[in-house]
């Protein structure tokens, strides 16, 4: 099975410039291709998980990965999926998002010289205007741009002339690396077709009509219900640990749709057909389990923040599931219950019925507080208060930073020590 063969199984080929061609190739060498990626924010979603989980199969089937950080082209802004104008970014935002996203992508791809990271402004910011007019706005017909998807989209709207060139410019990019590099291969998501296809065409008009050169795309990602993949209540989920918490990262894949799971399994993991097959099988017979889910969240959570983040993470699942939350740690704590109630609290030791009206207000009377901690309600740090003079000491847990207050059987708050 080339690994043609294994994306076509994965459901992850939209389409292919020259199927047969690319076919060849890739049994005959080590392909160099490419994806790009504008470093128009300092973090990856797992929108953009997509086409790098192609590039890494390819790297993992022995082929040359390219990694273009966008620094020429992202300080203009890709009209693609876009119904208005970018805001230019300053160049200093820009070097800053680069140097993130660069983190992020050797973290992803390792370190031991398989793939290569380049900047693009490397090349772009060397070319003249005279240059750029000369040597290749002469080779584009204005009427085939206007004909792509990505420029006829924002006709109605309108585009400049700055975004109206993204094509030429990502097409340069695209020469330059067959040229300097042998990269023959450039892989984008669906909405990239019009730009892959426009650097194919310009590759061929310089280094002629049989220059072998090619592009693949992948499906758009839609969800089970026809929402866009990667979106949640409070947003995109980045791959930045202190944007999406590795425990929230965990619970995002955990969560999917039964009618997802699978596609997702083919896509964001390197489980083998069998094992897949296997997983959609218990899907089938016994969805109540969900072990696709668990098994998904457990190797997409693993690829991207490593096996302590899942670790910490089934921890963290299983402390909130039970309410036996001392083991934690304090930094489990802070993924965990990052989005519950909190309030900030003194170090100061108080007795609880005070601490849980006057201090935290968790309680709406010292009445019903007392009520509460009589019946056995209250949980302090997971272990069950009955006594009304009993005292809180925020320093005995959490490295002193947290105490956990759990009301009743679900509901939990968190007080950080200031």
């Amino acid at each position: 099975m080339t690994i043609l063969d294994e994306l076509k199984w994965r459901g992850a080929i939209n389409q292919q410039t020259d199927e047969e061609g690319l076919t060849d190739l890739v049994k005959n060498k080590s392909v160099g291709l490419y994806v790009g990626i504008d470093p128009t924010g300092d973090s990856m979603h797992v929108g953009h998980l997509i086409p790098f989980m192609i590039l890494k199969r390819f790297q993992l089937a022995g082929h040359r990965p390219y990694i273009v950080i966008g620094g020429g082209t992202g300080s203009i802004g890709d009209p693609s999926g876009k119904k208005s104008e970018r805001v230019l970014q300053s160049m200093e935002q820009v070097h800053h998002n680069e140097a993130a996203i660069t983190a992020q992508m050797e973290h992803l791809f390792g370190q031991d010289g398989s793939f290569n990271i380049v900047n693009n402004y490397d090349w772009l910011s060397k070319m003249s205007l005279l240059d750029f007019l000369r040597d290749y706005g002469k080779l584009f017909n204005v009427n085939n741009m206007l004909a792509k998807e990505v420029v006829a989209s924002r006709l109605e709207v309108g585009i400049s002339f700055t975004e109206f060139t993204y094509q030429i410019l990502q097409s340069v990019d695209f020469l330059h690396l067959y040229q300097a590099e042998d990269v023959q291969l450039q892989v984008g998501g669906a909405d990239q077709w019009g730009n892959i296809t426009a650097g194919i065409d310009l590759i061929h008009k310089i280094e002629g009509a049989d220059a072998k050169a090619y592009g693949l795309t992948i499906p758009l990602m839609l969800k089970a219900d026809g929402t866009k993949f990667g979106k949640t209540a409070g947003g995109a989920v980045w791959l930045d640990p202190e944007k999406t918490s590795p425990y929230e990262f965990y619970q995002f894949w955990l969560n999917q749709d039964d009618r997802d799971v699978v596609k997702y399994l083919k896509y964001f993991t390197f489980l083998s057909q069998d094992e897949i097959a296997d997983l959609e099988k218990k899907v089938e017979t016994q969805p109540e389990k969900r072990e696709a889910q668990r098994r998904l969240a457990e190797e997409v959570t693993a690829f991207v923040h490593g096996k302590e983040a899942v670790t910490e993470a089934e921890n963290i699942s299983k402390a909130l599931f039970s309410g036996d939350v001392a083991d934690l740690s304090a930094n489990e704590i802070e993924q965990g219950f990052k989005n519950m109630p909190s309030v900030e609290v003194s170090k100061e030791k108080r007795n609880i019925v005070e601490w849980l009206v006057d201090v935290t207000s968790i309680e709406p009377s010292r009445r019903q507080a007392r009520e509460d901690v009589n019946n056995g309600a209250i949980r302090i740090n997971g272990e069950k208060v009955t006594d009304v003079n009993a005292e809180i000491d925020p320093s005995t847990h959490f490295d002193g930073k947290f105490v956990i207050v759990r009301r009743g059987k679900k509901r939990y708050f968190l007080a950080r020590v200031k």
